[in-house]
């Protein structure tokens, strides 16, 4: 059996490094055949995925992600580009995140001051929008 090991830090926050960690199971059923199960906690999130011949966790902090994997002695052949695919898939979703969140908080201050002006220049506030998640 070949074990992976794959350590991420990161400052994304638990919500977030939730949403990235639930795109990656998406993935990891879809791409890979694995049967996902998502467990969330107040600290700490664990994604459990498993097929023939691999199985795993994915544990998920508010600034972590570790990944512990063990592969069957068919695909342990192919541990090195396994590993490599996991681990630029992670950092690929990881970088998406710190560049979309930045963005969206001056977006939100942006937003704010808009709102702030409008609402002395017209002594009205603003229509409420409804938020819709993804």
């Amino acid at each position: 059996m070949a074990d992976i090991h794959i350590v991420r830090q990161h400052t994304l926050g638990l919500p977030t490094a939730r949403k990235i960690a639930y795109r990656w199971a998406e993935q990891a059923e879809e791409g890979l055949s694995m049967e996902c199960t998502y467990e969330e906690g107040a600290q700490a999130d664990q994604v459990c995925f498993s097929r023939a011949g691999a199985k795993g966790t994915l544990d998920v902090t508010a600034d972590r992600f570790e990944l512990r994997a063990k592969l069957g002695f068919l695909l342990g052949a192919f541990k090195d580009r396994i590993e490599s695919e996991i681990t630029k898939n992670l950092d690929t979703m990881l970088s998406d995140a710190k560049a979309e969140k930045p963005a969206a908080k001056s977006a939100t201050k942006s937003t704010a001051k808009t709102a702030a002006k409008t609402t002395v220049a017209s002594a009205k506030p603003p229509a409420a929008k409804k938020a819709t998640r993804k």
